[in-house]
């Protein structure tokens, strides 16, 4: 019985297979398995071949890892902010700022982009001083990026946003300007699309979290 199994391990490393693929086909140790063919010499194609599946495997072993830990973070997140949103329910700022992000703010759960774009610099200002006071962003973390059209680009737009949102200049990306068949100006006022970012995914879960909360305090 052994024999056959040897002969049969043998066979199967000499077309360049590995341990783990032989150990499917031939029930033995790993330890017998080594024994047995210790002696065989595989072609430089062969070696090529196992290190680039053993190669594949380890990553992807380290990218599931990687997702598991995530997972387990994003739903520690999402728990902690459900129970901090039900305490901070009554404070006008907090609430006003969560019901403008679930409306205007990116939600993809695919990026966890903290993004919000307006071009009412109210808003937006009401939206930085949220971002600043309950989310307690780093100013060092802010990003701006405007849209304007073609129509409607002047110098002044960048200045005028970065007093707007008191933050610097060097912290804006480049100003995307619309190309537009529009002749004249309907609204001479208008400054273009303001977009804040916030490159945190942890805070992304964590206004998902504050918005689940808020749901569960509703009964909805």
């Amino acid at each position: 019985m052994k024999l056959r199994e040897k002969i049969k391990a043998v066979s199967l490393r000499k077309l360049g297979k590995s341990y783990s693929e032989i150990r499917k086909k031939v029930k033995v140790s790993k330890g017998t398995l080594s024994l047995w063919l210790r002696n065989i010499k595989l072609t430089p194609a062969q070696e090529r071949r196992l290190y680039m599946t053993l190669r594949r495997r380890n990553a992807y072993k380290g990218a599931k890892i990687q997702q598991e830990r995530r997972i387990a973070r994003t739903k520690q997140i999402i728990r902690e902010a459900k129970k901090e949103a039900k305490r901070l329910f009554k404070n006008p700022l907090f609430l006003s700022g969560l019901m403008l992000y679930w409306a205007e703010g990116d939600k993809s759960e695919r990026t966890e982009a903290v993004k919000f774009s307006n071009s009412d610099p109210v808003m937006i200002k009401l939206m930085i001083k949220w971002f600043r006071e309950i989310c307690k962003v780093p100013e060092e973390k802010f990003r701006i990026n405007l849209h304007i059209h073609e129509l409607f680009c002047r110098k002044e737009v960048e200045s005028y946003w970065s007093k707007i949102t008191k933050i610097p200049l060097n912290q804006f990306y480049k100003t995307y300007i619309k190309l537009t068949s529009l002749k004249h100006r309907r609204n001479p006022l208008y400054n273009g699309t303001c977009s804040i970012r916030v490159g945190n995914v942890d805070l992304f879960r964590k206004i998902k979290g504050w918005k689940l909360g808020f749901i569960e305090k509703l009964k909805i």
